[in-house]
């Protein structure tokens, strides 16, 4: 699996709270994506995770502590948490992208629907 590099020149917008097994959205264990324009960057703090592109599921790519994963807008994905870790989610997106509004740079973090 070849991992995608992150880009140069991408601006940061924010970082998501630490998440640990108790604590992970049910949003990002199931498949979602980054929006448009943004990239995604999965930081792994300690234990290790598994990170799973939807289109390549037979090729997981498992994140230790201290290592990441560059996430392209709009390429589903989902985690997979087997054993406890903690973790973080990046966003940064082109200069010339507009911010996304907190809370919809992944379609993961949005609130659930009824």
């Amino acid at each position: 699996m070849n991992q995608p590099p992150f880009p140069a020149g991408l601006e940061h917008v924010r970082t998501t709270d630490t998440f640990d097994n108790s604590t992970v959205p049910a949003g990002l264990l199931r498949a979602h994506r980054v929006a448009d324009g943004v990239w995604g960057r999965l930081v792994v703090h300690t234990g290790s995770v598994t990170f799973v592109f939807d289109d390549e599921p037979d090729q997981p790519i498992t994140v230790p502590a201290g290592g990441t994963v560059a996430i392209p807008p709009a390429r589903q994905h989902h985690l997979v948490l087997d054993d406890p870790a903690t973790f973080a989610v990046e966003f940064h997106r082109l200069p010339a992208t507009p911010d996304p509004m907190p809370g919809t740079e992944s379609t993961a973090l949005e609130p659930e629907r009824p």
